[in-house]
């Protein structure tokens, strides 16, 4: 079944059939119709390069050696378009059957390496199989890089792999209960009321705080204007009630020397202190 010269024969009729979920390790040990890769048409002229088979077709149960034929001479990188070609054609037949055929094409891959593993290193085609093994274990890990189903990993070794999994997940949960447990503690109940109809005196007297330069530096600085407006909102409360975020932002524009038409400043009436320094 090995033998990719093989190449006689013009079957062309693909025939359903059940299959048989197949398993890790699952050797081929008899011929099979062809059902998985997209055949050449017979005496077709301009087939597609990666359509298998000869001039007259593609014989039944040897689908198998010519989709591995095909990958002696093919660079590497078309490995993924290769792939997802003949996908394509058995998906338009078996709409679900993504994991079915992922399964048949790492299963012949699989059987074939061990094949070329076995084979006697004193043969005059040791050289010829060493190659195409190197060029199969270079296909098999492109296939470990698509693999969604685990295929190469025993059942112990998926329990041990989800037990892993878990357990990074519960080192992350606990580091971010810790970090949950830490900004609570910055959290109340309690606000600083301001007295009803005084909301913007006090934005005023944030603004003028933040103007203040002694010894020509800011006495204090934020980055960005709206951290004053959620520090307001945050930490105060006018009349009792939440106070707006948008009613504050305003009043805080992102840029102080070119406003928004949304901002605003605050009323001469509501500007009714004024911050000094005391002389000494």
């Amino acid at each position: 079944m090995f033998n990719a010269a093989d190449e006689a024969g013009s079957s062309t009729k693909q025939t359903k059939r059940e299959f048989r979920p197949l398993k890790h390790g699952d050797l081929i040990t008899h011929a099979m119709p062809n059902m998985y890769f997209k055949p050449r048409n017979p005496f077709d002229l301009s087939p597609h390069k990666y359509d298998l088979g000869i001039f007259t077709g593609l014989k039944k149960g040897n689908e198998d050696n010519h989709f591995l034929a095909k990958l002696w001479k093919m660079p590497e990188d078309q490995y993924r378009l290769y792939y997802l070609y003949h996908l394509a054609y058995f998906l338009s037949k078996e709409p679900e059957g993504e994991k079915e055929f992922f399964s048949f094409v790492w299963r012949i891959v699989l059987a074939r390496i061990k094949f070329l593993e076995g084979t006697d290193p004193f043969s005059s085609e040791h050289a010829k199989h060493g190659d195409r093994l190197e060029i199969l274990l270079k296909f098999q890990k492109f296939l470990r890089s698509i693999d969604q189903w685990n295929t190469d990993q025993t059942q112990p070794e998926i329990i041990a792999g989800q037990a892993e999994e878990i357990r990074k997940l519960q080192t992350v949960n606990a580091g971010l209960k810790e970090e949950l447990k830490a900004a609570r503690k910055l959290e109340t109940d309690y606000y600083l009321n301001i007295a009803d109809g005084k909301l913007l005196t006090v934005i005023d007297l944030f603004k003028k705080i933040e103007a203040l330069q002694p010894d020509g530096k800011e006495l204090v600085f934020a980055q960005f204007q709206i951290i004053w407006a959620k520090m307001i909102c945050r930490c105060f409360r006018h009349g009792g009630k939440e106070i707006k975020f948008d009613t504050v932002r305003r009043y805080f524009p992102g840029d102080k020397d070119d406003p928004s038409l949304r901002s605003a400043p605050v009323g001469s009436k509501y500007q009714i202190y004024h911050i000094v320094p005391i002389k000494k």
